[in-house]
């Protein structure tokens, strides 16, 4: 856990906020004392539903060449 003044705070806020989506915890101070806190939100993460993620992946058309080929293509045609 830091600590930055109010000015500090205002010149760096993406900084902190950086810092507090990893994890820290960062006071924010006026005059010496503390006022106010950054912290990193907790959101539950939505479960994936194995079987609808399967229907999706079972829908989709299967491509005419393989990735690899595709890519080696678009490289061998100067294209990218």
């Amino acid at each position: 856990m830091s600590s930055v003044t109010l000015a500090n705070a205002k010149a760096h806020l993406s900084a902190l906020v950086d810092r507090a989506s990893q994890g820290e915890t960062v006071w924010i101070t006026r005059r010496g004392k503390p006022v106010a806190q950054i912290t990193k939100v907790d959101r539950p993460r939505k479960p994936i539903d194995a079987g609808v993620l399967r229907s999706l992946t079972d829908a989709m058309p299967e491509q005419p060449v393989t990735a690899g080929d595709w890519l080696r293509d678009v490289r061998d045609q100067e294209r990218y």
